[in-house]
């Protein structure tokens, strides 16, 4: 993937993070899974298919664990994945790295504003996953999020 491909990915996560219903103490995120060919295999996003589904955990599930092309695919996030969670077992980071997923792109770290300290990116380098982050697209997923942000 060249940095326009992560650009032109992450760019329609953030569209996706549009579709969420608003909702008061959640971040409004979008995730899209690319293959390394550079195929969409699945995306999701915040309260796709409950008041407390995240945007990567709706996209991982859409597929197969065992799915081959998950070998070598990026999962694409407009937010950092969850390190922290009440309302399921496992956080995103933890479903991420059940997954054969090996590289993950953010556009923003999670402000300590639900979480004091999110260390999703912290936790995925530390078992060897690779983490981009996109900066330049951290104001566009910090607009959808004004709900939360004022």
């Amino acid at each position: 993937m060249t940095h326009a491909d992560d650009v032109m990915w992450m760019e329609r996560a953030i569209e996706l993070s549009r579709k969420c219903p608003p909702a008061e103490g959640a971040f409004s995120v979008g995730a899209i899974i690319v293959s390394a060919a550079g195929e969409e295999l699945a995306n999701g996003y915040s309260r796709e298919t409950d008041a407390h589904v995240h945007a990567e955990e709706s996209a991982l599930a859409k597929l197969p664990a065992d799915d081959p092309r998950l070998a070598g695919a990026t999962i694409y996030s407009t937010l950092e994945p969850c390190s922290e969670r009440r309302s399921r077992p496992l956080t995103c980071t933890q479903l991420i790295l059940r997954s054969p997923i090996r590289r993950v792109a953010i556009a923003w770290r999670e402000p300590s504003l639900l979480v004091a300290d999110c260390v999703g990116v912290e936790i995925l380098r530390d078992a060897y996953v690779e983490v981009l982050e996109l900066p330049e697209l951290s104001e566009a997923a910090r607009a959808v999020n004004a709900h939360l942000l004022g």
